[in-house]
């Protein structure tokens, strides 16, 4: 093992960029850039740019088909007309798409090869975790699936179990019908419920295909959960899960969009919950994957207010340098804050509730309760699958 962690970053990324009215704003990915280097978190852990994805690799999750329509629609952003998702209110075209989403994707890749093949131990892409694209359209904000990329990758090069968690408040419908048939990888996805929030996909029954039944996992939270129920719901899921697959490695996908200040969804969790689940992501790979973690982004919309400081607190986390809740945040990085957006910064890297308290599965079940219904239905529906106690 050379080294204990690593951060992908290209400059380049932030070229991912649907237009100036679009709640997907590059801003996020530079913010969180210069909050890691604010921190000095960048002198804890290198920083790797990783090539794009070739289009051998696209195609180890993408339709050739789908894969020309964007490299086209990349080409020339006025033609896209709907077709393969592309041109759409959520997903307009727009010059060098093709490029800019494969560099993305290789970033995820690149984090997965380096953890399979012992160059560190954890990696973090936080510009990745594109979960919606599906392999023969875009979807959600999303062009290419740099998380099922780099879990295809990691099967490619040998590995027989691959655990993914998602934490989105989306559900990760992408990556769940990538390995729909797959009982190699093992996906768990806690989110808003579809009755309230796109996709509209990820009920509790939908538990895999039939070659392999209970390798989809999905919590589908009743909106207005907050800090305590989000977290009771991740641990009276993920962890035994995991226990059971003793997967090889395990990719997390931590889209920061469950906050209360998120305009997309309706969930009411913390940056401290956040930072509360990433940090149990961390112990899970120690315990159940030998340490092998591959940490992406995902969604999040607060781009001032919150993605920045969630997905460093997850660098910090990786590189074994968590960031303290009551951290003060350096006004320099304020300041790139208000140059960039005209908005005020943060001014610490907690919402004042750390640490943050919840009732373990364990401790007992209310069936009035909306949210223990939920986390019931699940384990109902998935846990028998494998063998396990619902």
């Amino acid at each position: 093992m050379s080294g204990r962690a690593q951060l992908m970053w290209d400059e380049a990324v932030t070229g991912y960029d649907f237009g100036p009215d679009h709640p997907m704003d590059p801003v996020r990915l530079a913010l969180t850039r210069k909050l890691v280097g604010a921190l000095g978190l960048d002198r804890e852990v290198p920083l790797v740019a990783a090539r794009p994805a070739g289009e051998s690799t696209l195609r180890l999750v993408h339709r050739e088909d789908y894969i020309e329509a964007v490299k086209a629609a990349s080409a020339d952003p006025g033609s896209a007309d709907g077709s393969y998702g592309l041109g759409t209110v959520d997903d307009p075209a727009f010059a060098g798409m093709h490029e800019v989403s494969a560099l993305i994707a290789g970033q995820s890749v690149g984090a997965a090869e380096a953890v399979w093949r012992g160059d560190a131990l954890h990696a973090v892409n936080f510009t990745g975790g594109l979960h919606h694209a599906m392999p023969g359209s875009a979807s959600g904000f999303c062009v290419y699936n740099d998380a099922a990329l780099a879990i295809a990758r990691l099967l490619e090069l040998g590995a027989e179990r691959v655990a993914y968690v998602d934490v989105d408040v989306h559900h990760g419908d992408g990556v769940q019908a990538a390995f729909w048939e797959d009982p190699r990888v093992l996906t768990i996805s806690l989110h808003e419920h579809p009755r309230t929030l796109f996709p509209q996909t990820g009920w509790p029954g939908e538990t895999g295909a039939e070659s392999a039944e209970g390798s989809a996992v999905n919590v589908a939270l009743p909106a207005g959960t907050g800090d305590a129920g989000w977290l009771r719901a991740f641990h009276a899921v993920v962890p035994e899960l995991l226990a059971d697959f003793r997967p090889q490695v395990l990719v997390s996908q931590h889209g920061a969009d469950t906050h209360f200040e998120d305009p997309l969804a309706h969930l009411a969790v913390s940056l401290d919950a956040q930072r509360a689940v990433q940090v149990a992501c961390h112990e899970l790979a120690h315990e159940h994957a030998g340490g092998r973690w591959v940490a992406l982004g995902g969604g999040g919309y607060a781009v001032v207010e919150v993605v920045p400081r969630s997905w460093t607190h997850l660098v910090g986390i990786a590189a074994d340098r968590p960031v303290e809740p009551e951290t003060v945040i350096p006004e320099s990085w304020r300041q790139e804050v208000y140059a960039r957006t005209r908005q005020l910064g943060p001014m610490r890297m907690t919402d004042g509730r750390w640490p943050v308290a919840f009732a373990e599965w364990e401790a007992g079940y209310d069936p009035a309760d909306r949210l223990d219904q939920a986390i019931l239905a699940t384990r109902k529906a998935a846990f028998p699958l494998r063998g396990l106690l619902p």
